[in-house]
């Protein structure tokens, strides 16, 4: 009885002893460590979810969508939390356009149902109120205007949303926003759900951007570019626009034969260099006048087109040629009109090479203009050290050195600005989110190249090449004055001069009194190789479309020109009177001596192509709608009287 007594008190003390250390156990696990017990259990049943923040967009100048970003949702489904599964399945089905049989197997066989989408917010609306259903946002980024100035715009990385090339890169800290954090529940199951009272930071939108790009100039440029290398079986080419009043670039258009197939996302016109031929005579010619080293009156001989240009004592001589050659003397006005190689070569040796060097460092040549664009090429310089004998008149006609066309395009802003260079850019303003402007543009000096005087002499040489006998006559409008200078330059690369290609170029000021337009146009390995036949009239074909242009940039009450207007009158009973625009024509027609004129057929094409189209036949246009023509009215084949109205019907 004795033992058994004793195993019992073991027993018992045993017993009391587990007892009492489970007690001691749960009073530690409740009160010394509750907490972090607590702590931990929350973040094993809690997801932290990055909510990413909405990209701003990118638009025109006047506000035309270029890239945005539209909210889209996937659709996860839980059915088990469905308050009345088969009527909530019909709202999904009927919502997503999903078919509801389908659905309605995968609700009851399933614990979780996923429905990618992506969906957009009409489509969602009414599921939110669904218990069970839980949305999921997606931001997909857009390019309502195609192609468009794609280059300019660049890309996303596909697989983080930020910028990857152009302006997306450039502008990426702007454009991307502050991403925001929710806090989502996890069951046993490992099934998250969302949870709107745990949203611990909202998402911040990034700020949408307004570019100096005009669509309406944009798209001339573009479809001349893409005309012309047609047209004269190029390689690739360069449009640039630019008001020279502010430095802001309202058109750049690329274009270039990679691999057999024409691409148009480089941005060449702001990476790639090249020699500019004699459009960068003028700026030899500035130095020499700037330097009182010529006066209107010298005149050099023009060897009759061909010079053997002494290069030393020993009697070597370098043999220079004009394109276009010339008997007797020529002035410096002359030898800008005619593009005399050798009048140039030879009023070169009244500088010295830092003389040259500093003139064409003045004009921004050698380094980067400091446009909002990654990437941007200085084209290049090389020091007068670096120079030999060949090196002055080699500049002085345009070889030797590199520029790209946007600095090309600032240089020649610089003359139709009173000689001051300004910086070019791509960015007019920065609104946030509430379209509140917290960034816009202003000018921005960088120096005086030239003096007022020196720029109005250089004008008025710009002026004689386009005038009767120069070079870039096919370049002149009928009715406003246009100045510019043509350029041919055998094409450089790596290995040296590839003979028997060229690039034609031709830079232009519009309109000589009160400039507003400064225009590059770069045409690489044309089967013409004067830029006077490529360059100069494709400028031409281009400001005719801008001046009869809608809403370009440029202001049509300096031109003498009336504003685009919108008459009561002539729209019709059935039509809202915002739907219709009418676009007048450029000049006032004669129509006592013009007669009626057929109506082509435009159906298909864009708006923009249909008016230039119209407009060049010496009709007024009216649209109504939007989108591509679906027909015209009067209708195509019939006959109008030239200066009145043909209405495009568009859907």
């Amino acid at each position: 009885m004795a033992r058994s007594a004793a195993r019992i008190t073991l027993i018992q003390a045993v017993l009391a002893l587990g007892a009492l250390l489970v007690v001691a156990r749960a009073g530690q696990l409740q009160l010394v460590q509750g907490a972090r017990w607590r702590d931990e259990a929350e973040r094993s049943r809690q997801v932290a979810q990055v909510l990413p923040a909405r990209r701003g967009g990118v638009y025109d100048r006047n506000g035309v969508p270029l890239a945005l970003t539209q909210e889209f949702f996937s659709v996860g489904i839980a059915p088990n939390e469905l308050r009345e599964p088969a009527a909530d399945a019909r709202t999904v089905a009927r919502a997503l356009n999903v078919p509801a049989a389908q659905l309605g197997r995968a609700l009851a066989t399933r614990k979780w149902v996923y429905l990618r989408g992506p969906y957009n917010g009409l489509e969602t609306d009414d599921l939110r109120k669904v218990r069970g259903v839980y949305l999921d946002p997606v931001y997909n980024r857009q390019y309502p205007e195609g192609r468009l100035a794609r280059g300019v715009i660049g890309a996303l990385k596909p697989d983080s949303g930020s910028g990857a090339s152009g302006v997306e890169l450039a502008l990426d800290s702007v454009l991307s926003g502050e991403p925001g954090e929710a806090i989502a529940l996890k069951d046993v199951a490992g099934r998250t759900y969302q949870s709107p009272a745990r949203l611990s930071r909202a998402p911040v939108p990034g700020h949408d951007v307004y570019l100096t790009l005009d669509a309406e100039l944009q798209e001339i440029a573009e479809r001349a570019l893409e005309d012309a290398l047609q047209q004269f079986h190029a390689a690739g080419g360069d449009i640039v626009m630019l008001d020279p009043r502010s430095g802001e670039l309202l058109a750049l258009a690329s274009r270039h034969l990679v691999d057999g197939k024409m691409v148009d996302d480089k941005a060449s016109f702001f990476t790639d260099a090249f020699e500019p031929g004699s459009t960068a005579k003028l700026f030899t010619a500035g130095a020499l006048l700037m330097l009182h080293r010529v006066k209107s009156t010298d005149a050099v001989f023009a060897e009759n087109g061909v010079w053997h240009m002494p290069v030393d004592s020993r009697g070597d001589t370098r043999l220079i040629h004009d394109a276009h050659p010339t008997t007797g003397n020529l002035t410096l006005g002359d030898a800008i009109k005619v593009s005399s190689n050798i009048a140039m070569g030879k009023f070169s040796e009244r500088l010295s090479p830092v003389e040259q060097y500093d003139a064409l460092r003045d004009f921004g040549f050698g380094s980067p203009t400091g446009v909002e664009y990654p990437s941007e090429s200085p084209g290049v310089l090389r020091l007068p050290s670096q120079w030999d004998q060949f090196s002055k008149p080699s500049i002085a006609m345009g070889y030797e050195f590199q520029v790209t066309p946007v600095q090309l395009a600032a240089a020649y802003g610089a003359l139709a600005n009173q000689g001051i260079l300004l910086t070019p850019t791509l960015v007019r303003e920065i609104r946030d989110v509430n379209g509140k402007v917290l960034y816009r543009h202003q000018p921005e000096p960088v120096r005086r190249a030239v003096t007022p005087e020196v720029a109005d002499t250089l004008l008025e040489y710009l002026h004689g090449v386009v005038g009767r006998g120069g070079t870039g006559e096919a370049a002149q409008l009928a009715n406003w004055t246009l100045v510019g200078k043509t350029g041919t330059a055998v094409r450089h690369n790596r290995a040296g001069y590839e003979v028997g290609h060229y690039n034609a170029s031709f830079a232009s000021i519009f309109p000589l009194s009160g400039p507003q337009l400064v225009t590059v146009v770069k045409i690489e390995d044309p089967d013409r190789k004067y830029g006077g036949q490529t360059a100069a009239p494709i400028t031409r074909t281009m400001l005719e479309e801008a001046i009869a242009a809608r809403r370009s940039a440029l202001d049509r009450s300096r031109l003498g020109l009336p504003a685009p207007v919108r008459p009561d009158s002539a729209v019709d009973q059935d039509e809202p009177p915002a739907t219709r625009v009418v676009f007048p024509l450029p000049v006032p027609p004669d129509t006592a001596r013009l007669g009626p004129r057929p109506i082509p057929n435009l159906a298909g094409v864009t708006l923009r192509r249909a008016a230039n189209a119209l407009h060049r036949r010496g009709f007024e246009v009216a649209v109504v709608g939007s989108g591509r023509v679906a027909r015209t009215s009067p209708a195509a084949g019939e006959s109008a009287p030239y200066g009145s109205v043909v209405t495009l019907w568009a859907e």
